[in-house]
Order: C-alpha cells, then structure tokens, then sequence
C-alpha cells in the first residue's frame, strides 16, 4: 500500500506560482504513472499531469506552458511546478500513484487563485 502526502498549497494572486509536492510512504521507483489531479467546487475531478518513469509526461491542455511535472525517485517524491496561475486553476489537487493495478490518492491540498 502507498501513502502519499500533498503540501504546498495556499493562496496566491493571479498570475502567481506556487509548487506542490507529494511524498511518498514508499521506493517510487517501480510506481508509474504518478501524477496529478484537481477537483473545482461543483466539477468532477480533472486530470492535471501525469508523469511515467521520469520522462514521459501529459499535461491537460488548460495547463499546458504553464504547469510542469517532475518526479526525484530518490526523494520517493513528485511536484508540480504552477506558473502564471488563473482563478480557474482554484481547486483542490490530488497526488495519485499507480502500482501494481491499484490507484492510490493523497489527501489533497488546496490551491486558491484570487485576487
């Protein structure tokens, strides 16, 4: 079983940054894809990143150019690097880890864009 840990989130103006971490209960070496999603108020949850033995990657097209994900196997970690944050961007993300034909989720951590 994995756990994973989100942190990172917060509040910031538009056009802001802000990078999110996800840490690891375990090796990430064998665990692919890892990746990010997001779930607004009122929205279904939304593939952000995803990310597959550290070079692979897919972005949804509302963040592509903007968002980037990374992976530091050594760390057991994954990040999403957001740059020029929208209010549309305002939701709650979620780290997910696949192994083994499971999907594990973090917590979540909460991402506000405002003004």
């Amino acid at each position: 079983q994995v756990q994973l840990v989100e942190s990172g989130g917060g509040l910031v103006q538009p056009g802001g940054s802000l990078r999110l971490s996800c840490v690891a209960s375990t090796t990430i070496t064998s665990i692919n894809p890892m990746g990010w999603y997001r779930q607004a108020p009122g929205k279904q949850r939304e593939l952000v990143a995803t990310i597959k033995r550290g070079v692979v990657t897919n972005y949804a097209d509302s963040v592509k150019g903007r968002f980037t994900i990374s992976r530091d196997n050594a760390k057991a970690a994954v990040y999403l690097q957001m740059n020029s944050l929208k209010p549309e961007d305002t939701a709650v993300y979620y780290c997910t880890a696949d192994q083994r034909g499971l999907t594990y989720w973090g917590q979540g951590t909460q991402v506000t864009v405002s003004s």
